[in-house]
């Protein structure tokens, strides 16, 4: 907007605004250019630091002003220039279109031969010069010094270099946005042809037709389309019914009014078409949407959606003011649209989704302090900058993000905003698409290796804070900043944070010098501002588990908690022994492996405390056995912990446990309650338990394993154990395990069984077969 500025034609004057002060209405102004008739047309140059204006009056003058810096121009409030009309040999007719070329070059269309502004044409002065439509090529040069500051409104001279005669009549007139030296005419019927000037490589000539459009458009406009380097000039133009074509034989929109380009500065490449419907809706088109043939079903065919399940969804903003009409855009960054009313107000918006382009073009080209200064300006989440090409690039680029900002209160700001969240995916889901990989990759400065953790606030956070301390010198703005970043963590480092405080306050407590202390924030105002910025139950958590009281006492002041409440636990922990102390604030604070090594410390009268609360906190019995090594301290907490595991079920990890700590009697139980034979058998020998306890065990083992269906285990612990070889080969039959039957019948050299094995199988075989044809007769 600082470049931008308005033009009004009102008569005989053109008043003139910039954009960067206001938006005056007309016909209010900064000031006034005076003509000596009335205004038909005009052009503007603004390039190269050069701001020119060419009007072109009713009685055939050509006017030529050079602006000065528009930073001058608040010298020239309320002043009215007269501009005198240049010098010229011939005169140029009737001017119906006029555009730049360059800065000394005009290209104009012109008529002779018609009575206008009661003036008559003659064409005495120019001999050769027929009534008729002739195009020309008019070379500007100034005779009078140009001074910084002021306009320069006279000593033009006019000169046409060059003119061409027309047979058809001209609707439209644009410059080449590709080319200086060239320029794009359209005739009747949307017939386009273009013109490449003398000072290029046509000579000042016509050339071939260019894609042209289906119907005349009197409003034409050209835009840059593409990628830089391979960029390409693409029509556009609006038919007076309300058809916007666009070169190609493309019909854009069946209800425009009006149109305008929307620009990246940088390469002044077209991304994004503007255009308001007669309806009233403004839409922002992807230019690669048009040529992808996607914009009838992504814009909903440029009409109002009733469905309010879409709205959510909507690409368009109504326009609150019927018949307002687009009368420009500002590039860059700035991202705002220009409407003027019916009643001549002009009207600046800025669409979401134009402003999230333009932060996100900030973002490609890392201008950090840019983008930030646009998101706090229209109150687009602080998270686009973070998420656009994910948080893991962004922590790469955290130095050079604080850099850039170089202020305080600014990343202060972004630091209480940044959320586990990706607001690309979700909020702006609508306005923004995911980056391709190759955008990624620009931003992307570093190893991912080296990002700290997987967590987005945290990683974030860590690496502003270590910018933090790398670009800015200590001082308390800096100090409080640091101590959002550890508030705002997630989970939030509060003890980390405390621990600053701390170190402030035996700053403060040891008088040290004037320098240093004016560098913190004092501790007071340090422990404010973290209270602000976390929940005060939390803090006063934090500070105890520091184990510093005084600290805590502070803390609990500060958050307003009451002394009635607080006083009493804090002087009865004070009169504690340290490690009691400590385990106490453990306990309250749950961290019981904390508590476990404070009271193992505190000596073996407190033993039977340890276990009270590994017994009741079971995740500790791992730490209790690295505690104490003793045997005779260790050994209880492992029938402890087996006791526990067998509460719970977990027999075969309870009889490990209690094997290791030579509990024999409960090792036996719990491998019987999970009938583990060959674990109750090896503990019993391990027992020394006599011949005939164990005859009796393996017969009870043998009966439970046969009542839970596991023949074949019992039929070992029956031939192994008690020697029964006929109990043992009826269970291998009943296990079905024939070979295994018969090679123990063998092995004993009883023959008598063998026919009862066969007699088994043969029975299982039948019995088998039986039940293949039945299943077969039901099927088929």
């Amino acid at each position: 907007m600082d470049n931008s500025v308005a033009l009004v034609i009102d008569g005989s004057n053109i008043r003139v605004t910039p954009l960067s002060l206001s938006l005056m209405p007309p016909p209010m102004c900064l000031f006034s250019l005076k003509f000596s008739s009335h205004v038909r047309g005009m052009a503007v140059y603004c390039k190269n630091s050069k701001n020119q204006l060419a009007v072109s009056l009713s009685d055939g003058s050509l006017c030529v002003v050079e602006l000065p810096s528009i930073e001058t121009w608040e010298e020239l409030e309320g002043k009215e220039f007269s501009v005198e009309a240049s010098h010229t040999e011939m005169l140029f007719g009737s001017i119906l279109h006029l555009v730049w070329l360059d800065s000394h070059t005009l290209l104009s269309v012109s008529h002779y031969g018609f009575r206008h502004s009661n003036d008559l044409f003659q064409t005495s002065p120019n001999e050769g010069v027929l009534p008729g439509f002739y195009l020309q090529e008019i070379e500007l040069e100034c005779s009078e010094d140009i001074v910084p500051g002021m306009l320069t409104c006279s000593g033009w001279h006019a000169t046409v270099s060059k003119q061409n005669t027309l047979e058809e009549l001209v609707i439209g007139l644009a410059p080449n946005p590709a080319s200086k030296y060239s320029a794009y005419m359209q005739f009747s019927g949307g017939k386009i042809k273009e013109y490449l000037s003398k000072m290029g490589t046509g000579g000042g000539s016509l050339e071939q037709e260019y894609q042209g459009f289906s119907a005349a458009c009197p409003w034409m406009g050209v835009a840059l389309v593409g990628s830089a380097g391979q960029s390409k000039p693409v029509l556009f133009g609006l038919d007076e019914i309300g058809r916007l074509h666009a070169s190609g034989g493309i019909v854009v929109c069946n209800n425009c009014s009006s149109f305008s380009f929307y620009s990246n500065l940088e390469d002044q490449v077209t991304t994004h078409l503007i255009l308001a419907t007669k309806q009233d809706l403004l839409f922002i088109v992807d230019i690669s949407d048009i040529f992808n043939g996607e914009f009838d079903s992504k814009y909903g065919n440029f009409v109002r959606i009733n469905n309010r399940k879409r709205e959510e969804n909507e690409n368009y903003i109504h326009i609150w003011e019927r018949g307002a009409k687009i009368v420009g855009v500002l590039h860059g960054d700035e991202a705002a649209t220009i409407l003027q009313t019916t009643r001549g107000n002009l009207e600046c918006i800025y669409p979401r989704k134009l402003v999230l382009v333009s932060i996100i073009n900030a973002l490609i080209q890392k201008r950090f302090r840019d983008a930030l200064l646009m998101v706090r300006r229209h109150r687009i989440d602080f998270n686009v900058i973070v998420d656009y090409c994910g948080w893991q690039a962004f922590s790469q680029s955290a130095f050079e993000f604080v850099r850039q900002v170089n202020n305080l209160g600014y990343i202060t700001e972004f630091i209480c905003s940044v959320k586990n969240e990706n607001v690309i995916e979700k909020l702006y889901k609508t306005h923004v698409s995911v980056p391709c990989s190759e955008v990624a990759n620009v931003m992307l400065a570093g190893d991912l290796q080296n990002c700290p953790a997987d967590n987005k606030v945290s990683s974030v956070l860590m690496a502003i804070r270590k910018a933090l301390e790398e670009h800015f010198t200590e001082s308390p703005a800096r100090e409080l900043c640091i101590l959002t970043t550890l508030a705002r963590s997630e989970p939030p480092l509060l003890e980390d944070a405390l621990k600053r405080v701390k170190v402030i306050r035996e700053k403060e407590l040891s008088h040290a010098d004037d320098h240093k202390r004016m560098s913190y924030p004092s501790a007071e105002e340090a422990l404010k501002h973290l209270l602000w910025l976390a929940d005060g139950d939390a803090v006063y958590d934090a500070a105890l588990g520091l184990y510093d009281l005084k600290l805590t006492a502070i803390v609990a002041l500060n958050a307003q908690k009451d002394p009635k409440e607080f006083l009493p636990f804090l002087q009865e922990l004070e009169r504690m022994p340290t490690p009691l102390m400590q385990y106490n604030i453990d306990l309250r604070l749950k961290r019981f492996e904390k508590a476990l090594r404070h009271i193992a410390s505190a000596g073996d009268s407190y033993y039977d405390d340890c276990m009270t609360l590994v017994k009741k906190n079971p995740q500790l019995f791992p730490l209790a056995l690295q505690l104490f090594t003793d045997p005779a301290k260790r050994m209880p907490f492992l029938e402890a912990w087996g006791d526990y595991l067998s509460g719970e079920k977990c027999f075969e990890d309870a009889a490990t446990i209690y094997l290791s700590c030579f509990n024999l009697d409960k090792a036996l139980k719990s491998y019987r309650a999970i009938s583990n034979w060959s674990g109750v058998l090896t503990v019993a020998g391990l027992l020394n338990l006599g011949k005939d306890e164990v005859l009796h065990l393996a017969g009870e083992l043998c009966e439970e394993l046969q009542a839970l269906g596991k023949p074949g285990e019992a039929a070992k612990i029956a031939l192994e154990y008690c020697g029964d070889v006929n109990s043992g080969v009826n269970l291998l039959i009943s296990a079905r395990d024939w070979e295994e039957a018969l090679r123990v019948v063998y092995m004993h050299r009883r023959e008598d069984l063998v026919k009862v094995v066969k007699d088994a199988s043969v029975e299982c075989a039948s019995t088998l077969t039986n039940e293949y044809e039945e299943g077969l007769e039901k099927v088929g």
